[in-house]
């Protein structure tokens, strides 16, 4: 059917329906009114990139709001610092989403247990688009078997979840199979879980999977021999697996060998047939939960039996049978089943990335072999065992050429995004349906201006109009607007020897805003690839050695966590003071990630790292909604249950009776109410500084003082320290709780704003310089407050108008 044909996506018209659309075999759809795919997905996808797909039921009826939430957020953080893509699929208002946003996420999640959220498998999803036809918009949850069809219509291939369904017991007489089963034989898409529920019937499930033609193997995850076939809780169910396999590159060679159909969707009629099976349907690849969390199978033969009998006695059967048997587990193992639960989970999606990526390997190797000259960067292959930043090196990455730099000492070292940003400002006409927001799904008309920008570039920019000595490390792609990017840089004073231009395919990054009639932010979109592309080795190799001496660092998230790890580690050991911008809700986890990174020379800690175990910042900038992003990253990750974690918070001093009142006199009851503070304050001993940026709220500081700190004995200052070093642990460096809202000087009315882009970089590029310059922290907020004012009222996303601050930044520390 594709033979000789370079295929990418087969265009389907917006109105068709969804019914036909999932009969159209083994197609994959581009968007349309039905079926969406998230543009960093597609980008993925067609860059050759690990997409791993993650599915949704397991939010909406398996895992209560908000902790659905924070195991979304894991998941994917695991994806990604792995080296993949995730791909989170779920219906939206009836429409079939393949990547949902972090908002889509939160707002599935919460509508966990209402009325119109479904559990939705293959049969159910023609239901919920032709509700939407009807009017009735449905969210819900993809099953296993739902998730592959939808992936598989993305043209996503691998697929990681939990457990799989199975053949109940007393299927003979009910007939009770699960749909994945009979998905899993049609659906040329890899899962990877812990087998199915210890509670199915395994022998016959085996059975039933063969006979629909499902290739099963099992990881030996170290073991010789024949291995069990996991029951999801323990390692072991007494069933030997149909197969053995060793390692990821053995799941990946199998994916290559069975589902060459899809491979060669984009090769030469050429493919040799031996690679290229043609094999329909899918493949299970069984993982064993982690043996620390594993429940021994006696153990759990016991629970499972009692749990079935009172299911029986119950009369819970058909869809009610499994969460009634699941509750019984949970309640019979006195909750030793949820975080085995949990374990399993992250442990098979980590797998499924690895795989993901060896099977991108293979098929960049195989298109090579036969004569194609691939444009895309080809993934290392890499052991199981591999840490984070080995599976994040790109072999084929080639060393970008250098511009001749100079080595004049800088004040700020700025490490990130540099990206062309095109802001879409809606202008409604007089017969426009609303006044204040674009219309969805069909055109607008709006201003639409373009601009130099990416967090790093407006932070750098930021800086240099105050007349700080910065430079900008970033990348850009040998691309007219890689070379329109850099042209700007020079003709507008800034050093430009920072700046690295890499091969094709990399492309230079691009941001879309879309804003209101108010210029307030409706969406954006934001390709940072360029960034993610870069391993550790690289920065080793390509910025460090051109670096002059700074004396701070600022760094954004668009890094992947090892590489963010890489130029953290690199600034202590220079001894600079390290900034963490978090970018967006998504990617500010990246930094919990990269602390825990080991280090690999003691050179590079900082001089308090007996205080702050892997202490690699100094400061951070998240808005409301990244602290609360990095809060539950934190959560869901046990980072609170550290005994770094108590000892911190133990020495802070915080009174028995808790910090309620006096955090409503410092900051606000509505933030109080919120829990914003207190998020902040429990992040501290991994961050202890942290601006959270509230808009037109204010700034709210929250810090640790160390013993010798002036504010301890401050009459001024003693109305936000909260609390005192109570126990006597001196070695634990913390002297006391430091928190305070600082309120805007001046709220703009909405005819005065005219672009929010920027203000957030053009406050932390400010407060860089203050700091830098040894002003106290009360004034350089101030200023940084105003000059991000400065950018509110231009329609750059820095405000030139910025240089008019320098006399104020002369001024401070005197």
């Amino acid at each position: 059917m594709f033979r000789g044909v370079r295929v990418h996506t087969l265009r389907t018209s917006s109105s068709r329906p969804l019914s036909r659309l999932l009969t159209t075999g083994r197609r994959h759809l581009s968007n349309n009114a039905f079926f969406r795919v998230s543009e960093e997905v597609r980008e993925a996808l067609h860059s050759k990139k690990p997409v791993v797909a993650l599915e949704t039921t397991i939010y909406t009826h398996g895992f209560p709001y908000p902790e659905n939430v924070a195991l979304a957020s894991l998941l994917e953080s695991v994806v990604r610092v792995n080296g993949g893509i995730p791909a989170t699929i779920g219906i939206i208002d009836g429409i079939a989403r393949v990547g949902l946003t972090p908002e889509e996420l939160i707002m599935l999640a919460s509508s966990a247990g209402k009325e119109n959220t479904l559990k939705l498998s293959r049969r159910d999803l023609s239901y919920v688009a032709g509700m939407r036809l009807a009017g009735k918009n449905f969210n819900g949850g993809t099953t296993i078997a739902g998730t592959m069809l939808l992936a598989h219509l993305a043209g996503i291939k691998i697929f990681g979840t939990g457990g799989l369904g199975g053949v109940h017991r007393g299927a003979e007489s009910s007939m009770d199979i699960s749909a994945d089963l009979t998905e899993l034989g049609r659906t040329p898409v890899t899962v990877v879980s812990s087998g199915c529920k210890s509670f199915l019937d395994i022998p016959r499930t085996l059975e039933y999977l063969e006979t629909e033609g499902v290739g099963v193997g099992t990881f030996a995850d170290g073991r010789e021999g024949k291995v069990d076939f996991p029951a999801f809780w323990s390692r072991d169910s007494g069933v030997k697996s149909p197969t053995t396999i060793q390692d990821e590159k053995e799941a990946a060679a199998i994916i290559c060998e069975s589902h060459g159909n899809i491979i060669h969707i984009r090769s030469s009629h050429k493919a040799d047939a031996q690679n290229a099976m043609q094999i329909q349907s899918g493949l299970l690849f069984a993982n064993p939960v982690p043996t620390e969390a594993a429940i021994p199978k006696t153990t759990m033969d016991t629970i499972i039996e009692e749990a079935i009998r009172q299911a029986n006695v119950s009369g819970a059967s058909g869809k009610d049978n499994t969460p009634f048997i699941l509750a019984k587990v949970k309640e019979l193992s006195k909750g030793a089943s949820i975080p085995a639960n949990r374990a399993l989970i992250e442990s098979n999606v980590r797998r499924a990335t690895i795989v993901a990526r060896e099977l991108a390997v293979l098929e960049v190797q195989q298109e090579e072999a036969e004569g194609q000259s691939s444009s895309y960067i080809l993934p290392v292959q890499s052991s199981p065992a591999a840490s984070a930043e080995q599976l994040l090196h790109n072999a084929s990455l080639e060393q970008p050429p250098q511009t001749p730099s100079t080595q004049e000492d800088v004040d700020i070292l700025v490490a990130g995004a540099l990206a062309v940003d095109i802001s879409c400002d809606y202008t409604p006409l007089p017969t426009s349906i609303s006044q204040l927001d674009p219309a969805p799904h069909t055109s607008n008309p709006a201003t639409i201006t373009q601009t130099l920008g990416g967090v790093a570039h407006n932070i750098a920019k930021a800086a240099h109009f105050l007349g700080s000595p910065v430079r900008l490390c970033s990348a850009i792609g040998s691309d007219l607007s890689g070379r329109a990017a850099l042209s700007a840089l020079e003709s507008s004073g800034m050093q430009t020897s920072g700046i690295q231009t890499l091969p094709s395919p990399a492309k230079t990054s691009q941001y879309v805003a879309v804003n209101n009639a108010h210029k307030d932010l409706t969406t954006a979109m934001a390709d940072m690839s360029i960034l993610e592309s870069i391993n550790p080795e690289t920065i080793e190799t390509t910025w460090f050695p051109s670096l002059p001496h700074f004396k701070t660092l600022i760094t954004d998230a668009n890094w992947l966590p090892p590489a963010l790890s890489s130029w953290l580690r690199f600034s202590k050991s220079r001894g600079a003071f390290t900034i963490f911008e978090p970018v967006s809700t998504a990617k500010s986890t990246r930094l919990l990630s990269a602390l825990s990174s080991p280090s690999s020379s003691s050179t590079t800690q900082s001089t308090t790292a007996a205080i702050f175990p892997n202490h690699l910042i100094d400061l951070a900038t998240p808005n409301n909604h990244e602290l609360t992003a990095l809060h539950t990253h934190a959560s869901s990750s046990s980072l609170f249950s550290s005994e770094h974690w108590f000892r911190t918070i133990d020495a802070l001093g915080i009174p028995s009776t808790g910090l309620r009142v006096p955090l409503s006199y410092t900051t606000s009851p509505a933030l109080v109410d919120a829990g914003v503070p207190q998020r902040a304050i429990q992040l501290l001993p991994f961050i202890p500084t942290i601006l959270t940026k509230l808009g037109p709220g204010g700034v709210l500081l929250t810090c640790i003082l160390p013993f010798d700190d002036p504010a301890l004995n401050s009459a001024d200052e003693a109305k936000y320290v909260l609390a005192r070093n109570g126990n006597g642990d001196r070695e634990a460096g913390v002297g006391g709780l430091y928190v305070r809202l600082f309120e805007v000087e001046e709220v703009l009315k909405e005819e005065q704003v005219v672009s929010v882009n920027g203000i957030g970089d053009t406050f932390l590029g400010a407060l860089a310089v203050g700091l830098q310059r040894g002003g106290k922290m009360e004034e350089v907020v101030r200023l940084a407050q105003r000059a991000a004012g400065l950018s509110l009222r231009s329609v750059e996303s820095v405000a030139p108008e910025l240089r008019g601050l320098r006399g104020e930044v002369e001024k401070l520390g005197r």
